[in-house]
């Protein structure tokens, strides 16, 4: 069964009379097919002004043209609008890069995902810091790269990781348990492309060994965040998050196998989320369309 093709059209800008009517028009004008539509309205509460947020799936072939005239020919009412839009075509798989360091389940969730289609997306490669993986990863029909850190060769090694990510075209850095702090200037460079899996429920227990510190802190509750990296640690704005409820009797081993389910399935919702163009940023915050 051939799947449909379809545009996603997602974006926003201030809030105004009319949005929805100009863009809905501008689609019908040339006969477009409008699939599914979800809109937002920020009220401005948070100090950014009131703003408005909307995503579209438009039926590729119910328009008369493709992907570049249709940027060409919305360009000037988006420019109207003061808007910050993207759009993409489902037809093209997004290139999505991992990296993973010694801790594996993240990483073989997302190749079983990826092998069965459920993730309809090319992986170019996977980075690690460490070779514990290459050999699974080969047989997977995917080239491995190992880029070992230490204290002595940090910035070499982060301009290796960036040399690949350009050389195979990627859209998306997955830090699939990437147990390495990136340099500000590495985050800077890939703004809303790089999502890492933390093993906590942000904002609490940021940094290393969350599981120790909930469990003497005696929390009742575990979780994982999904979320943007940012030149701050752990404190990107946050796509996706999962909780579980532990009591007295867990100890620190049980917790961490408890999260490492969470894990998987919270960074494989925010992926989807992600590629799908259902995250649009608003300052440290996302609205997310489900």
């Amino acid at each position: 069964m051939q799947t449909r093709r379809f545009y996603t059209l997602s974006g926003s800008c201030p809030d105004q009379v009319g949005i929805i009517s100009r863009i809905s028009g501008f689609i019908a004008q040339h006969n477009g097919w409008i699939l599914e539509s979800s809109y937002h309205a920020d009220d401005g509460n948070d100090g950014h002004g009131s703003r408005y947020f909307m995503r579209m799936q438009v039926k590729a072939d119910s328009l008369p043209f493709h992907l570049a005239e249709f940027r060409e020919r919305f360009a000037p009412l988006a420019a109207e609008l003061s808007m910050e839009w993207k759009i993409s075509d489902s037809a093209v798989k997004r290139r999505v890069v991992l990296m993973v360091s010694k801790q594996e389940h993240c990483l073989y969730d997302l190749l079983a995902r990826w092998q069965s289609k459920e993730l309809d997306i090319e992986i170019p490669c996977v980075i690690s810091n460490h070779d514990t993986f290459k050999a699974f990863v080969e047989w997977h029909g995917i080239p491995f790269h190992h880029v070992p850190i230490s204290a002595d060769n940090k910035i070499g090694a982060h301009a290796e990781i960036c040399r690949i990510y350009d050389e195979v075209r990627g859209d998306t850095m997955v830090l699939a348990r990437y147990m390495q702090i990136l340099p500000p200037e590495m985050c800077a460079r890939y703004p809303g492309q790089m999502i890492n899996i933390h093993h906590s429920f942000l904002p609490s227990f940021v940094g290393a060994r969350p599981y120790h510190q909930a469990f003497q802190r005696g929390v009742k509750l575990i979780g994982a965040t999904c979320h943007y990296v940012t030149r701050e640690l752990d404190q990107g704005p946050i796509i996706e998050q999962d909780v579980i409820r532990i009591d007295h009797s867990d100890s620190v081993e049980d917790m961490v196998r408890y999260g490492k389910d969470i894990e998987k399935a919270v960074l494989a919702r925010g992926l989807r989320y992600h590629l799908e163009d259902r995250v649009l940023l608003h300052a440290n915050k996302t609205v997310i369309f489900r």
